[in-house]
């Protein structure tokens, strides 16, 4: 971390292919972990400390201070963090209970975490979705699981939807609600059109904080190697795509999969646990 606070040191964890939060691009890190995925909060204030405890020595600063910043910066973390978190979902407000359900629920299927957030936004914004379509567009990033983790991704998403349509009721303009429901059919009427509006509005606002596209250690490397061929095509697509990360870009699907090897570890993961299920 730099001396402005700026982290050098984010291309590893920018995104994760097998959401893990042990993981660490440091092989020297595998004993302790220190710097894992996880860590990364604690990391930043440890970093903070040496830095005031530097100042302090130095008498640039006095403990006060050096003790105002280290509780400063925990709650600012903590308040961006929420605050990012609650948008990547799609919420009127912070759930710690639902967020690490899904983190818990990630970590075990070793979904990527990027693709997820994407793909979340195509749920739609309904409660009466049956239980074997609730899951359909997640399928590109939690192929082959087995039925015990499809249901414990339809319990987590039942209770995210609940959380969904709360937000949809909180941002429903007042008027819906005076206005005269003659019939069922009528009233199913009601309930589609405030789906519908607030359910665009929804996908659009958590595709503009979920990026579809990062770079990729696959796609950098595919780009270094046609470079040192002296191909420099393929840095000018990816320079391209990274300038409209939340953007589809049509042509550009492809950048947004994932690298062979992780579907393939990911799939070995599935078959592990059903085998040892199996044995048990």
């Amino acid at each position: 971390m730099s001396v402005l606070g700026l982290s050098i040191d984010y291309g590893p964890f920018g995104f994760l292919d097998a959401f893990d939060p042990r993981y660490t691009p440091n092989t020297t890190d595998l004993p302790w972990r220190r710097y894992c995925f996880a860590n990364q909060p604690d990391i930043g204030l440890w970093n903070i400390g040496q830095f005031t405890a530097t100042l302090s020595a130095a008498q640039l600063i006095n403990n006060d201070e050096a003790n105002y910043a280290m509780e400063r910066y925990a709650n600012k973390f903590m308040d961006e963090y929420q605050s990012i978190m609650t948008r990547k979902l799609g919420l009127s407000k912070y759930n710690q209970q639902l967020i690490s359900d899904l983190l818990n629920n990630m970590a075990t299927d070793k979904v990527d975490y990027t693709n997820f957030f994407r793909l979340l936004s195509s749920i739609k914004a309904d409660t009466s979705i049956p239980n074997n379509e609730l899951l359909v567009p997640l399928k590109a990033v939690l192929p082959d699981i087995s039925q015990e983790r499809k249901e414990a991704w339809t319990s987590w998403g039942k209770t995210y939807l609940e959380e969904v349509w709360f937000f949809v009721i909180l941002f429903t303009p007042v008027s819906f609600y005076n206005i005269q429901v003659v019939d069922d059919r009528f009233g199913s009427l009601i309930t589609w059109f405030l789906m519908a509006s607030r359910t665009k509005g929804r996908k659009a606002a958590m595709d503009s904080v979920n990026p579809k596209y990062v770079l990729r250690n696959h796609l950098c490397q595919r780009a270094i190697d046609a470079a040192e061929q002296g191909d420099y095509s393929e840095v000018r697509r990816l320079l391209e795509l990274v300038e409209k990360p939340y953007a589809e870009q049509p042509r550009m699907e492809k950048y947004a999969e994932l690298p062979p090897e992780v579907v393939f570890q990911a799939r070995c993961v599935h078959a592990v646990m059903l085998f040892s299920r199996t044995c048990i």
